[in-house]
Formats: structure tokens, sequence, C-alpha cells
């Protein structure tokens, strides 16, 4: 039936859309030897099944967009399981900051570190709630350990600029 529509038309082939693009062969092995393994540690850390089959799911696309350039690098599974950390903990991150933003704070403090810009919300989160060191923060972010230390202090500035504020503007009300 499509060689008819073509030949009537004079236009391309239609494609299918139930066709499904070839997998590279190796990326298929990595799924295969990894999948089950990555789930658990996802589950782990993200508490769900929906959420750590979300983050599998987002770390092997991420995988495969950089499949070519993963290939030239010296130790693939390496490379494989830090974009799966990172996936895992940016997902972790997101979560915890919408949870933050249901809690109340007399001083304002959750509020406005929920309003932090997201590379000075992850340092501090990273930092100051889970205690990473900074050489991990560092990794994670993909930026130097001076770049985390800046985002820390600016976030630091934030945070007590926010926090006076609120509390001059209660100590008005009194």
């Amino acid at each position: 039936m499509t060689e008819d529509l073509r030949a009537e038309d004079g236009g391309s082939p239609v494609v299918d859309a139930d066709a499904v693009l070839p997998l590279p062969l190796e990326f298929e092995a990595l799924y295969v030897a990894n999948q089950e393994a990555w789930h658990d540690y996802a589950l782990f850390y993200l508490g769900t099944n929906d959420a750590a089959e979300e983050a599998v799911h987002r770390a092997f696309l991420e995988i495969l967009n950089h499949w070519n350039a993963l290939l030239e690098e010296s130790n693939l599974q390496l490379q494989a399981w830090a974009i799966l950390r990172r996936v895992v903990i940016s997902q972790a991150l997101a979560s915890f900051r919408r949870k933050l933003s249901l809690l109340r704070s007399d001083i304002g403090l959750f509020r406005a570190m929920c309003s932090l810009p997201p590379r000075q919300y992850d340092a501090i989160v990273l930092r100051h709630v889970l205690r990473c060191d900074t050489q991990k923060i560092s990794w994670y972010m993909g930026v130097s350990a001076s770049t985390v230390d800046y985002h820390c202090r600016k976030a630091k500035e934030r945070l007590q600029q926010a926090v006076s504020t609120h509390l001059n503007k209660e100590g008005d009300h009194t």
C-alpha cells in the first residue's frame, strides 16, 4: 500500500511508525549486562520503582546520545556508571527540592533554599545536607573544586540575606 502511495505522488517512502531503529550491538550488551544492577542502585537512592526506572532510562538515553565518544574512552563501563550516578543524584536532588518546598520554616530558610539557582542549590545541598566533600561535588557537577566553593559561598550569601530580610520583617511587626 505504501508503495502505491509513493508511486502516485512521487514522494519519499512512508516511514512505519512502529519501526525501531537498530541500536548498536555493544550498547545492547551494556544494557543487558547492567540494567538490573543499575535499577537496584537507583531504587536504593530514589525509593520508588517508577523513579528508579525513569532514572535508568534517562541514563541509558544519555549513554546512547554520547555513544561514539564513550567508545573512545579507555573504560566505557566506568564512564557509563558515572552517567548513571549523575542522573540518579540529579533526580534525587530535584525530588528533595520538591519536598523542601513543602516544608515550613519560621525563618524562611526552606523557601530561600528552593529559590537558589540550580548550581548553588546543588552545591549547598550536596555539601551541607548530604555532607559530600568538595571533590565529590566537583565530580558530580563537572566543575572545579574552586567553582564548587564559589557556588557554596554565593548560596550562603543569598540564604543569609533572605533569612535576615525575613527576620527584619518579622521584627517590624512587634
